[in-house]
């Protein structure tokens, strides 16, 4: 928002080589860590193996998705998305067709299962990297970026994306680590539960889309409201965006979760269709999920458009270990069935709003330096 041109440029660089070691301490730690990782939260041996076979291929995927990073966050910092649209598109058609080729051994592709899902999801996001670096060459709204002329590493900038960006990795390792943690108790519930909970994490995943959408927006719009001073503008930005992501989430929602056997079974007619009747009391609960992601997540987001993400990650460590322990309590003691266990995610998002909404009616972001 100050329109420093070339320090963003500089400041792009510096995030670009943040992310490339970033990729490589995370390969490693796939590579390296997972199987023993793996060991402490998977009871069965199948699911244990096909994890492992995902992983190899998935692996290398690290690498595109963490530069392929970079150059989002770049063009998001500009409020110039419409490629990242484009884009993300690309990602999903070459995905779906990799996937649906290597998995089942279609078009002279090899059968390989799970495993080649893995692969389709690395090879889809080297050609979205590919995709984007040739539009960013031939985009002459870069010019007075200077992208094309590389620059040295800048130490005070690194360390400044470090401060400022080890706590969002360090979220999304805690956001990840809550739902692997609740897969983990499910896949103790049987065989049938874990079945059912996926389908409805597909569904979930898919119906969040909007949020996650509207959530880069949000992080852009609060960012350039700071950077041009104009502090009243923040929380307006912030209201609005929720209101109309809510709207948005809810249109595509009633109709999917009131109807799945209608509008889901065509497009995943390879699933049991007693799955569907047994994940529909799931599907009711998800909308209340969502409304509450709907709000939670921008919240969240707007809050990190003003750089406190430190502040962010102690709200999100707070309210995950709120629900790992509920969950844990509630499964293994109480003994509630796969709707109720569903349904605590509620009282992960419900604290989350209340302690973003106090951070953001308080002062201390109008004062973080950067």
């Amino acid at each position: 928002g100050e329109g420093d041109y070339r320090k963003a440029g500089t400041t792009f660089y510096s995030m670009l080589y943040f992310e490339a070691i970033l990729a490589f301490v995370f390969f490693l730690f796939i590579v390296f860590g997972c199987p023993y990782f793996f060991r402490l939260f998977v009871d069965t041996e199948i699911i244990y193996e096909k994890s492992l076979d995902y992983l190899r291929y998935r692996s290398y995927g690290v690498f595109p998705a963490f530069i392929g990073v970079s150059l989002i966050a770049f063009y998001t910092g500009i409020a110039r998305t419409r490629i990242i649209l484009y884009d993300t598109v690309v990602l999903i058609l070459v995905n779906i067709l990799l996937n649906y080729s290597l998995i089942f051994g279609h078009w002279g592709m090899p059968k390989m299962g799970i495993a080649g899902a893995g692969l389709a999801s690395t090879m889809a996001e080297l050609v979205a990297l590919i995709v984007f670096a040739i539009y960013m060459f031939f985009d002459k709204a870069l010019k007075p970026f200077r992208l094309f002329k590389i620059q040295k590493p800048d130490a005070a900038l690194i360390r400044t994306n470090f401060r400022i960006a080890s706590p969002i990795v360090a979220q999304a390792v805690v956001g990840l680590g809550s739902w692997f943690f609740f897969f983990a108790i499910i896949e103790n519930m049987g065989q049938r539960e874990l079945a059912i909970s996926n389908l409805a994490r597909v569904v979930y995943l898919v119906l969040s889309i909007p949020c996650w959408g509207y959530s880069v927006g949000v992080n852009t719009l609060v960012s350039n409201f700071i950077g041009q001073n104009q502090m009243e503008n923040v929380w307006i930005a912030i209201k609005k965006t929720m209101i109309i992501c809510v709207a948005s989430t809810l249109l595509l929602a009633v109709p999917v979760l009131l109807f799945p056997k209608h509008i889901l079974y065509p497009f995943l007619g390879s699933e049991d269709m007693s799955l569907f009747v047994d994940a529909q009391p799931i599907f009711y609960i998800l909308f209340v999920i969502l409304t509450l992601f709907s709000i939670g997540g921008i919240y969240f987001n707007g809050m990190a458009g003003t750089g406190a993400t430190l502040a962010g990650l102690e709200i999100q460590a707070i309210c995950v270990i709120f629900y790992v322990i509920l969950i844990y309590i509630l499964v293994n003691f109480a003994n509630v069935n796969l709707t109720t266990a569903w349904s605590i995610e509620i009282f992960y998002w419900l604290p989350m709003i209340y302690l973003v909404h106090r951070y953001m009616k308080g002062e201390k972001w109008k004062v973080l330096q950067m």
